[in-house]
């Protein structure tokens, strides 16, 4: 059996606005139930200050003009993140067999009441294929969407071909600026992996550091702020109200209900005036997530065969958030860190748009509906050949 070692590129920018995270994955084999695969090489480069106003600028609803600018702009950003990786792992970019690339998500509406869902990642696959010369997959989420699916969470398929551990059952829980989980059953089936978002990861989170410091802070750093705060009850009440808690998988949501104009009426609501009222609403909205992160594997996570949950994202660095969901979950053991995947925790979604690449070229599907909804499986993405010719999505 031919068992030729490829390179592949991923390339994420998530809802929490860190950064770019690019990966080099090394894969050998075809068969996605016996893959071999190496991280050849990981870096995120943070977004600085304009930048990341330039993207809450879109994603608050900014001009069209603007978003056509980020669009090209996000993409050079990205090549200048995979550039800077090659250069750090020593591999030409002819070595590179495609890049799979998410893109930053500026909207993502899910299907609601026989309306198809709509979602748009913006990063321009050309001008990235132009600049890196390697081949481009790109447009993940439409596909599953046009097949009325949630176009999320598409990672699951993804964490079973990599970060399956047969006798463990996995929770990988994702907390970046929404949060969502992907169950691996112990026995290692994909049939039996489970996976939908949770609901907000740090998304309200930031919006409220950045608001309480008066845009100086664009995330509660190491929770200190929600350390001191006291929760406030009767608001967390009325947050966990909200009927998206209690909408069976599949599911998925983002900033357009978790986002900005949610946080604009909590704070119209709570009228914080003082240091200590923004500590207090960060408090509430820190026990928030990992409330909803707790009740939600209780209603759709197989009762007692859950053994472990690992964190990924940027909420995985904030130990007040860390401890909240401890507490919440308790005696489940909560795990971060590289050695609780084998890579680290923060390439986890970069590692699995490299593999997306990697089953486009081949025509596997790479979603699974029972997951997303998707009226069936579908090979996920869309093409931007490199600047050579052959049948490895543009490198020979």
């Amino acid at each position: 059996m031919n068992r030729r070692r490829l390179l592949f590129g991923g390339l994420m920018s998530g809802t929490s606005l860190d950064g770019v995270d690019a990966i080099l994955l090394a894969i050998e084999g075809d068969d996605p139930t016996a893959l071999r695969w190496e991280v050849v090489g990981y870096r995120s480069d943070p977004y600085g200050r304009e930048e990341r106003e330039r993207i809450l600028e879109v994603l608050s609803g900014g001009p069209l003009t603007e978003l056509v600018r980020l669009d090209v702009a996000l993409a050079e950003r990205f090549h200048e993140t995979f550039s800077s990786l090659l250069a750090q792992a020593g591999v030409p970019a002819a070595e590179v067999t495609a890049i799979g690339s998410h893109g930053q998500t500026v909207w993502h509406q899910p299907p609601d009441g026989g309306e198809r869902g709509r979602t748009l990642q913006i990063g321009d696959p050309a001008t990235l294929a132009e600049a890196s010369g390697c081949a481009v997959v790109s447009d993940f989420r439409s596909r599953d969407m046009a097949a009325g699916g949630h176009g999320a969470p598409l990672v699951p398929w993804c964490d079973w071909v990599l970060l399956r551990r047969p006798g463990t059952g996995r929770a990988l829980q994702n907390l970046g600026g929404m949060g969502n989980v992907t169950y691996l059953p112990a026995d290692g089936r994909v049939d039996g992996v489970r996976a939908f978002d949770t609901g907000p990861g740090v998304a309200l989170l930031d919006g409220v550091a950045r608001l309480a410091s008066g845009g100086a802070e664009f995330w509660d750093h190491d929770g200190e702020r929600a350390a001191r705060g006291r929760v406030l009850p009767e608001l967390l009440e009325e947050l966990l109200g909200d009927p998206f808690f209690h909408e069976p998988p599949p599911r998925s949501t983002g900033r357009e209900r978790f986002g900005d104009a949610r946080l604009r009426e909590l704070v119209r609501g709570v009228r914080p005036d003082s240091a200590a009222d923004w500590d207090d609403l960060l408090a509430t909205l820190t026990l928030l997530t990992a409330r909803s992160v707790a009740r939600s594997y209780e209603r759709f996570l197989p009762s007692g065969e859950v053994d472990e949950v690992v964190l990924t994202g940027g909420g995985a660095r904030n130990p007040t958030l860390v401890r909240a969901i401890e507490e919440e979950l308790a005696p489940i053991p909560v795990r971060t860190g590289p050695e609780a995947l084998g890579m680290d925790p923060d390439a986890r979604e970069a590692a699995a748009f490299a593999l997306f690449a990697w089953a486009h070229l081949r025509r596997i599907p790479g979603n699974l509906p029972s997951v997303t909804g998707a009226a069936g499986p579908r090979v996920l993405g869309s093409l931007t050949p490199g600047d050579g010719e052959g049948t490895e999505g543009g490198r020979r």
